[in-house]
């Protein structure tokens, strides 16, 4: 009965309490509210290879010695775990920007090499294809010319990948060690070996001589942009490489690494392994830590603006493989040039150096020189170039994307699983929330001013470094084109062509679309058309004519003519029109 306080009932009533009591002990003994475990965090420190496991305590502690994730309560956590703790954001965001960054730094160093590759494909079909001509045309100093020839395009080789020379420098040597032989076996060929005096005084002469005329001045001027435009581009390819690997080992101060464990760890501490920060929690700290990388963001776009455009000077009548294969064109111009002026230079070179010993001729009676006539016409196979338009088509429709790339860094470090975006609760460094309420700073150096979630106090000296270098690199890249003119222009009244803001940006526009030598090429907005004055270059490929003439080398009044004639040429088509007008006199 309910009003019954008999002894047995009392009795029994007491029993089921101290059931229940005992009931509720266990309860909470498992679940972790009256005896809470570190069963959990004891898990997640040993799967996120955090540190030694025996750092986490099995059962909560009232730890004062925290630094960072002190909240005045029980902790799962110690003071070793936050040192542990600190290492382990620092490697994972290494990790993080390394796994990003993956992808684009595959894509450099692939093309990188594939670029290198073709570069020396290049260069030592053209050098063959200029040895195996002078082997047909000039035979009496074909075997002597191979070394000179062979290191030219060493020199080149060298150039196109950073050295320090220069074009014209190159040539410079090249024609040097090319006079001796084209005098002592073209002009004067019953002279004997030269001495090493005598060969040391040609070489010391030629450039006051002149022999070659403006023909050794346009072989470089034909050369110096199309490789410095492939020199150029291969240099850009090594500072976007250096730029990505000094980001990802980017140095995390001590309080970035601090905001990043209050961020990710702290919880862990509570025993709350499973929840996640907030996103605009994360966003500041990322922000925080990464505002000097965040800085690289113009100078980077101006770096694939300048990757664009010289994709763009590498096309047409830039073309690499065209450029290479021309040499042939220019050497032979010089040495034809130098053979019509033959007379006037040996009268020169006796004053300058004396008379070398002469002997009678046996290979080739009465000074006769003879020449294969070679028409040179488009009929060598394009692959190469083919090949080397497509990777560089590939490769900048790809890095135009890259654009963005530390404009949205800090929001790329946020997304995934880092954070909580469609829960209905996050941590906000102190505690579990329903949203996070402080303001979300930009990135950028001046906007962390208002960082609520921690202190930068300037910019990083590593990436300083790094702001010039990209800087130096872009102004380099548009002092020797017309890049920050195309730039002004576009600015200042748009291209004027009509075309659409896709095709502009497209960078697409080479060889193969046939928007070369046209009046209105398209371009993107940082690219600028290739200088019209260049599209008459010659497109040199080889298609041998059985024809041959014979150029007879003797004083003469119309040699002296011709020679006076050489000397006031202002062009090379100048040298090719008296070479045809000669042997026509000679075969008329």
């Amino acid at each position: 009965m309910a009003g019954d306080r008999s002894p047995e009932v009392f009795f029994c009533r007491r029993r089921f309490g101290l059931l229940l009591l005992a009931a509720a002990g266990l309860w909470c003994g498992v679940s972790g509210v009256k005896n809470p475990s570190c069963h959990e965090v004891k898990t997640a420190f040993q799967i996120r290879q955090i540190g030694p496991v025996k750092l986490v305590p099995d059962v909560p502690t009232a730890d004062s010695n925290l630094q960072i994730c002190g909240h005045g309560a029980q902790t799962c956590c110690t003071k070793k775990m936050e040192e542990s703790y600190q290492m382990a954001v620092r490697r994972e965001r290494k990790e993080n920007i390394q796994t990003l960054n993956f992808e684009l730094k595959y894509m450099i160093v692939g093309h990188t090499t594939a670029f290198q590759a073709t570069f020396e494909s290049l260069l030592h079909s053209a050098e063959n294809h200029t040895i195996s001509l002078l082997e047909t045309v000039y035979r009496s100093m074909s075997k002597e010319a191979v070394e000179p020839i062979k290191e030219l395009f060493t020199d080149i080789s060298l150039y196109l990948l950073g050295a320090q020379t220069s074009v014209e420098s190159i040539f410079s040597r090249f024609f040097d060690s090319l006079f001796p032989l084209v005098y002592s076996r073209l002009i004067n060929p019953g002279i004997t070996g030269l001495s090493e005096e005598y060969t040391e005084c040609l070489r010391l002469t030629r450039q006051d001589i002149n022999p070659f005329g403006l023909c050794s001045k346009e072989a470089v001027t034909k050369l110096e942009k199309s490789l410095w435009a492939s020199r150029m581009f291969y240099q850009a390819l090594g500072v976007g490489i250096e730029v990505l690997n000094a980001t990802e080992h980017a140095t995390l101060t001590k309080e970035c690494s601090r905001a990043l464990v209050k961020m990710q760890y702290c919880p862990h501490c509570q025993g709350l392994t499973l929840i996640r920060p907030c996103e605009g929690y994360c966003l500041n700290v990322m922000r925080g830590c990464f505002a000097s990388v965040s800085e690289l963001d113009d100078p980077w776009r101006d770096y694939i603006s300048t990757l664009e455009h010289l994709t763009n000077e590498m096309a047409g009548s830039r073309d690499l493989q065209l450029a290479l294969l021309g040499i042939w064109n220019s050497i032979n111009e010089a040495i034809l040039h130098a053979q019509l002026n033959g007379p006037h230079l040996s009268a020169t070179v006796d004053k300058v150096c004396g008379q070398p010993e002469e002997k009678e001729i046996k290979h080739l009676p009465d000074n006769i020189v003879q020449t294969e006539e070679i028409i040179e016409t488009q009929s060598l196979t394009m692959t190469h170039s083919t090949t080397l338009s497509n990777k560089r088509r590939e490769f900048i429709n790809y890095m135009k994307r890259s654009k963005t790339l530390y404009a949205s860094l800090t929001e790329r470090l946020c997304d995934g699983d880092l954070v909580m975006k469609d829960s209905s609760t996050c941590w906000n460094g102190e505690g579990v929330v329903g949203s996070y309420t402080s303001r979300v700073v930009t990135n950028g150096l001046k906007a962390q001013v208002n960082n609520p979630e921690l202190k930068v106090k300037g910019l990083d000296p590593h990436i300083g470094t790094l702001i010039n270098r990209l800087k130096q690199f872009n102004q380099a890249a548009a002092e020797n084109t017309n890049l920050k003119t195309e730039k002004m222009a576009i600015r200042e009244g748009g291209s004027g062509t009509g075309i659409n803001e896709e095709m502009e940006s497209s960078g697409d526009c080479d060889d193969e679309d046939g928007c070369q030598g046209s009046g209105d090429r398209s371009h993107t907005k940082d690219v600028l058309r290739v200088n019209p004055d260049d599209r008459n270059e010659s497109n040199p490929a080889v298609k041998k004519m059985g024809t041959t003439t014979t150029v007879i080398v003797k004083p003469s009044p119309k040699h002296k003519e011709d020679s006076n004639m050489g000397n006031q040429a202002s062009s090379s088509l100048f040298c090719i029109v008296t070479t045809f007008a000669v042997l026509w006199h000679y075969l008329s």
